[in-house]
């Protein structure tokens, strides 16, 4: 699955930061990820104290906002 900067998803999991799970955020990348990201979306707005976050397709869901 890919998305598009901008796109809201959900955390179902985040090796990066466990705290991110559950929560809502939105994808910053414009382009797939890469080996300098190894591979993972960059993830921001998750919360007040969670700073922007790396995860895996695989730990992200589309919420169709």
């Amino acid at each position: 699955m890919a998305f598009n900067g901008g796109d809201e998803v959900l955390i179902v999991s985040c090796e990066d930061d466990p705290r991110a799970v559950g929560r809502t955020g939105r994808i910053v990348d414009e382009a797939p990820p890469g080996p300098l990201t190894d591979g993972r979306w960059t993830v921001h707005r998750i919360g007040l104290l969670i700073g922007p976050v790396l995860c895996h397709t695989h730990e992200l869901r589309p919420t169709g906002r």
